[in-house]
Protein backbone atom coordinates (compact mmCIF):
# COMPACT_ATOMS: atom_id res chain seq x y z
CA UNK A 1 0.00 0.00 0.00
CA UNK A 2 1.17 3.48 -0.80
CA UNK A 3 1.80 5.85 2.10
CA UNK A 4 1.27 8.91 -0.09
CA UNK A 5 -1.63 11.09 1.06
CA UNK A 6 -4.54 10.56 -1.35
CA UNK A 7 -6.15 13.48 -3.17
CA UNK A 8 -9.76 14.51 -2.53
CA UNK A 9 -10.69 13.00 -5.88
CA UNK A 10 -9.04 9.69 -5.01
CA UNK A 11 -10.81 9.57 -1.65
CA UNK A 12 -14.17 10.37 -3.24
CA UNK A 13 -13.76 7.76 -5.98
CA UNK A 14 -12.59 5.06 -3.57
CA UNK A 15 -15.64 5.45 -1.32
CA UNK A 16 -17.98 5.84 -4.27
CA UNK A 17 -16.74 2.50 -5.62
CA UNK A 18 -17.90 0.64 -2.49
CA UNK A 19 -21.05 2.68 -1.78
CA UNK A 20 -23.50 -0.01 -2.86
CA UNK A 21 -21.90 -2.74 -0.76
CA UNK A 22 -21.39 -0.36 2.15
CA UNK A 23 -25.08 0.51 2.15
CA UNK A 24 -26.13 -3.16 2.03
CA UNK A 25 -23.67 -4.60 4.52
CA UNK A 26 -22.17 -1.91 6.78
CA UNK A 27 -25.00 0.58 7.25
CA UNK A 28 -27.64 -1.74 8.77
CA UNK A 29 -25.23 -2.88 11.48
CA UNK A 30 -23.88 0.65 11.92
CA UNK A 31 -27.38 2.04 12.49
CA UNK A 32 -28.03 -0.48 15.24
CA UNK A 33 -24.87 0.57 17.07
CA UNK A 34 -25.50 4.21 16.15
CA UNK A 35 -28.72 4.20 18.15
CA UNK A 36 -26.75 3.16 21.23
CA UNK A 37 -24.15 5.85 20.62
CA UNK A 38 -26.68 8.64 20.13
CA UNK A 39 -28.46 7.77 23.39
CA UNK A 40 -25.60 9.68 25.05
CA UNK A 41 -26.89 12.92 23.53
CA UNK A 42 -30.09 14.89 24.07
CA UNK A 43 -31.59 14.89 20.59
CA UNK A 44 -35.08 15.81 19.47
CA UNK A 45 -37.08 18.48 17.64
CA UNK A 46 -35.29 21.81 17.14
CA UNK A 47 -31.84 20.30 17.83
CA UNK A 48 -29.55 20.97 14.87
CA UNK A 49 -27.26 18.00 14.16
CA UNK A 50 -24.39 17.65 11.69
CA UNK A 51 -23.13 14.19 10.69
CA UNK A 52 -19.78 14.39 8.88
CA UNK A 53 -18.53 11.57 6.65
CA UNK A 54 -22.00 10.16 7.12
CA UNK A 55 -21.76 7.22 4.74
CA UNK A 56 -25.30 6.12 3.97
CA UNK A 57 -26.76 7.00 7.33
CA UNK A 58 -25.34 4.98 10.22
CA UNK A 59 -25.70 7.93 12.60
CA UNK A 60 -27.81 10.43 10.68
CA UNK A 61 -30.79 8.12 10.14
CA UNK A 62 -31.12 7.28 13.88
CA UNK A 63 -30.58 10.96 14.72
CA UNK A 64 -33.37 12.03 12.35
CA UNK A 65 -35.71 9.45 13.88
CA UNK A 66 -35.62 11.51 17.09
CA UNK A 67 -37.09 14.48 15.20
CA UNK A 68 -33.82 16.44 15.20
CA UNK A 69 -32.92 18.63 12.21
CA UNK A 70 -30.06 16.66 10.67
CA UNK A 71 -27.64 17.55 7.90
CA UNK A 72 -25.56 14.61 6.67
CA UNK A 73 -22.40 15.33 4.67
CA UNK A 74 -20.24 12.86 2.78
CA UNK A 75 -17.64 13.32 0.06
CA UNK A 76 -18.97 10.38 -2.00
CA UNK A 77 -22.09 11.10 -4.07
CA UNK A 78 -22.93 7.39 -4.09
CA UNK A 79 -23.15 7.37 -0.30
CA UNK A 80 -25.34 10.47 -0.24
CA UNK A 81 -27.69 9.06 -2.88
CA UNK A 82 -28.24 5.95 -0.79
CA UNK A 83 -28.63 7.95 2.42
CA UNK A 84 -31.27 10.12 0.75
CA UNK A 85 -33.07 6.99 -0.44
CA UNK A 86 -33.14 5.65 3.12
CA UNK A 87 -34.48 8.96 4.46
CA UNK A 88 -37.24 9.07 1.85
CA UNK A 89 -38.21 5.46 2.51
CA UNK A 90 -38.68 6.27 6.20
CA UNK A 91 -40.32 9.65 5.61
CA UNK A 92 -37.58 11.46 7.51
CA UNK A 93 -38.32 14.99 6.35
CA UNK A 94 -35.92 16.64 8.82
CA UNK A 95 -32.86 14.99 7.26
CA UNK A 96 -30.91 16.75 4.51
CA UNK A 97 -28.17 14.82 2.67
CA UNK A 98 -25.36 16.81 1.03
CA UNK A 99 -22.22 15.96 -0.91
CA UNK A 100 -19.35 17.84 0.70
CA UNK A 101 -15.79 17.77 2.01
CA UNK A 102 -15.74 17.34 5.77
CA UNK A 103 -12.35 19.06 5.92
CA UNK A 104 -13.82 22.22 4.33
CA UNK A 105 -17.44 22.42 5.43
CA UNK A 106 -19.77 24.78 3.60
CA UNK A 107 -21.46 26.12 6.74
CA UNK A 108 -21.19 29.28 8.78
CA UNK A 109 -19.60 29.27 12.22
CA UNK A 110 -21.82 28.14 15.11
CA UNK A 111 -24.49 26.59 12.85
CA UNK A 112 -25.15 23.34 14.75
CA UNK A 113 -25.97 22.27 18.30
CA UNK A 114 -24.38 18.84 17.90
CA UNK A 115 -21.77 17.46 15.50
CA UNK A 116 -21.12 13.73 15.17
CA UNK A 117 -18.96 11.40 13.12
CA UNK A 118 -18.57 7.62 13.28
CA UNK A 119 -15.47 6.15 11.65
CA UNK A 120 -15.50 9.25 9.49
CA UNK A 121 -13.43 12.24 10.61
CA UNK A 122 -11.10 9.77 12.32
CA UNK A 123 -10.14 8.49 8.84
CA UNK A 124 -9.41 11.89 7.30
CA UNK A 125 -5.88 12.34 5.91
CA UNK A 126 -5.78 15.56 7.95
CA UNK A 127 -7.54 14.58 11.16
CA UNK A 128 -6.77 17.85 12.94
CA UNK A 129 -8.30 19.90 10.15
CA UNK A 130 -11.43 17.78 10.14
CA UNK A 131 -11.89 18.21 13.89
CA UNK A 132 -11.29 21.95 13.70
CA UNK A 133 -14.04 22.20 11.10
CA UNK A 134 -16.44 20.33 13.37
CA UNK A 135 -15.63 22.70 16.21
CA UNK A 136 -15.99 25.76 13.98
CA UNK A 137 -19.53 24.94 12.83
CA UNK A 138 -20.77 23.90 16.30
CA UNK A 139 -22.09 26.63 18.57
CA UNK A 140 -20.37 27.47 21.86
CA UNK A 141 -21.72 25.06 24.46
CA UNK A 142 -22.65 22.55 21.77
CA UNK A 143 -21.52 18.94 21.78
CA UNK A 144 -19.15 17.00 19.55
CA UNK A 145 -19.19 13.19 19.48
CA UNK A 146 -16.64 11.10 17.59
CA UNK A 147 -16.67 7.31 17.30
CA UNK A 148 -13.54 5.40 16.27
CA UNK A 149 -12.20 1.86 16.41
CA UNK A 150 -10.23 0.49 19.33
CA UNK A 151 -7.08 -1.58 18.77
CA UNK A 152 -7.17 -3.65 15.58
CA UNK A 153 -6.75 -6.92 17.50
CA UNK A 154 -9.96 -6.11 19.39
CA UNK A 155 -11.97 -5.27 16.26
CA UNK A 156 -12.64 -8.85 15.37
CA UNK A 157 -14.17 -8.53 11.92
CA UNK A 158 -10.97 -6.76 10.82
CA UNK A 159 -8.63 -8.92 12.90
CA UNK A 160 -10.12 -12.14 11.49
CA UNK A 161 -9.78 -10.81 7.93
CA UNK A 162 -6.19 -9.67 8.43
CA UNK A 163 -5.29 -12.91 10.18
CA UNK A 164 -6.58 -14.98 7.27
CA UNK A 165 -4.81 -12.71 4.79
CA UNK A 166 -1.54 -12.91 6.76
CA UNK A 167 -1.76 -16.70 6.93
CA UNK A 168 -2.07 -17.06 3.16
CA UNK A 169 -0.42 -14.04 1.52
CA UNK A 170 1.70 -12.23 4.17
CA UNK A 171 3.33 -9.99 1.55
CA UNK A 172 -0.03 -8.32 0.86
CA UNK A 173 -0.06 -6.64 4.28
CA UNK A 174 1.73 -3.39 5.17
CA UNK A 175 4.51 -3.50 7.79
CA UNK A 176 3.14 -3.86 11.31
CA UNK A 177 4.87 -0.62 12.34
CA UNK A 178 2.58 1.32 10.00
CA UNK A 179 -0.81 1.59 11.79
CA UNK A 180 -3.77 1.74 9.44
CA UNK A 181 -5.76 5.01 9.58
CA UNK A 182 -8.93 3.51 11.11
CA UNK A 183 -7.02 2.68 14.31
CA UNK A 184 -5.07 5.86 15.01
CA UNK A 185 -7.45 6.93 17.81
CA UNK A 186 -7.48 3.49 19.43
CA UNK A 187 -5.43 4.67 22.40
CA UNK A 188 -7.80 6.54 24.77
CA UNK A 189 -5.08 8.98 25.88
CA UNK A 190 -4.27 9.86 22.26
CA UNK A 191 -7.97 10.28 21.51
CA UNK A 192 -8.44 12.51 24.57
CA UNK A 193 -5.44 14.67 23.69
CA UNK A 194 -6.50 14.97 20.04
CA UNK A 195 -9.92 16.33 21.01
CA UNK A 196 -8.38 18.81 23.43
CA UNK A 197 -5.93 20.00 20.79
CA UNK A 198 -8.90 20.72 18.51
CA UNK A 199 -10.09 23.29 21.06
CA UNK A 200 -12.68 21.15 22.81
CA UNK A 201 -13.28 21.02 26.57
CA UNK A 202 -14.90 18.64 29.06
CA UNK A 203 -13.46 15.79 27.02
CA UNK A 204 -14.33 12.19 27.84
CA UNK A 205 -13.43 8.97 26.05
CA UNK A 206 -15.25 5.73 26.84
CA UNK A 207 -15.15 2.21 25.49
CA UNK A 208 -18.15 0.33 24.13
CA UNK A 209 -18.60 -3.03 22.43
CA UNK A 210 -20.18 -3.27 18.99
CA UNK A 211 -21.52 -6.75 18.26
CA UNK A 212 -21.61 -7.71 14.58
CA UNK A 213 -23.27 -10.77 13.12
CA UNK A 214 -21.39 -12.70 10.43
CA UNK A 215 -23.82 -15.29 9.10
CA UNK A 216 -21.17 -17.01 6.96
CA UNK A 217 -17.67 -16.49 5.65
CA UNK A 218 -19.06 -14.87 2.49
CA UNK A 219 -21.25 -12.55 4.54
CA UNK A 220 -18.19 -11.52 6.55
CA UNK A 221 -16.05 -11.02 3.45
CA UNK A 222 -18.73 -8.95 1.74
CA UNK A 223 -18.96 -6.78 4.82
CA UNK A 224 -15.22 -6.29 5.21
CA UNK A 225 -14.57 -5.58 1.53
CA UNK A 226 -17.33 -3.00 1.38
CA UNK A 227 -16.57 -1.33 4.72
CA UNK A 228 -13.41 0.55 3.73
CA UNK A 229 -11.37 0.98 0.53
CA UNK A 230 -8.30 -0.28 2.41
CA UNK A 231 -9.71 -3.82 2.39
CA UNK A 232 -10.22 -3.79 -1.37
CA UNK A 233 -6.69 -2.44 -1.82
CA UNK A 234 -5.25 -5.25 0.30
CA UNK A 235 -6.95 -7.93 -1.78
CA UNK A 236 -6.69 -6.29 -5.21
CA UNK A 237 -3.53 -8.18 -6.21
CA UNK A 238 -4.60 -11.64 -5.05
CA UNK A 239 -5.04 -14.41 -7.56
CA UNK A 240 -8.26 -16.40 -7.53
CA UNK A 241 -6.40 -19.26 -5.84
CA UNK A 242 -4.98 -16.98 -3.15
CA UNK A 243 -8.38 -15.43 -2.48
CA UNK A 244 -9.94 -18.89 -2.19
CA UNK A 245 -7.22 -19.94 0.26
CA UNK A 246 -7.80 -16.85 2.35
CA UNK A 247 -11.55 -17.52 2.33
CA UNK A 248 -10.99 -21.10 3.54
CA UNK A 249 -8.79 -19.90 6.41
CA UNK A 250 -11.37 -17.29 7.38
CA UNK A 251 -14.14 -19.89 7.24
CA UNK A 252 -12.13 -22.06 9.64
CA UNK A 253 -11.66 -19.14 12.01
CA UNK A 254 -15.40 -18.43 12.09
CA UNK A 255 -16.27 -22.08 12.67
CA UNK A 256 -13.72 -22.33 15.47
CA UNK A 257 -15.38 -19.37 17.16
CA UNK A 258 -18.90 -20.76 16.77
CA UNK A 259 -18.29 -24.43 17.56
CA UNK A 260 -18.53 -25.59 13.96
CA UNK A 261 -21.36 -23.37 12.76
CA UNK A 262 -20.80 -21.30 9.57
CA UNK A 263 -21.41 -17.96 11.26
CA UNK A 264 -20.52 -16.19 14.48
CA UNK A 265 -21.04 -12.98 16.43
CA UNK A 266 -17.89 -10.87 16.32
CA UNK A 267 -17.05 -8.06 18.71
CA UNK A 268 -15.50 -4.69 18.02
CA UNK A 269 -14.04 -2.53 20.77
CA UNK A 270 -15.04 1.06 20.03
CA UNK A 271 -13.92 4.40 21.43
CA UNK A 272 -16.55 7.11 21.90
CA UNK A 273 -15.19 10.59 22.45
CA UNK A 274 -17.44 13.41 23.64
CA UNK A 275 -16.65 17.04 24.32
CA UNK A 276 -18.08 20.52 24.60
CA UNK A 277 -17.27 23.40 22.26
Amino acid sequence: MSTQTPSITQVRDAWDAIADGFDRHATPQTMAFGEQVLSRLELGPDVRVLDVAAGSGGLSIPAARTGADVVAVDIAPGMIDRLADRARAEGLTTLEARVGDGAALDFDDDTFDVAVSMNGVSLFPDLSRGLRELVRVTRPGGRVLIVAFGPVQHVEFVAFFLGALRATVPASLPPSNEPMPPFRLADPATFHRTLQEAGLRDVSVETATWEMEANSVDHLLDGVLSSNPIATQLTAGLTDEQFAQMRDVLDGMLRERSGGQPGAVLHAEMRIGQATV
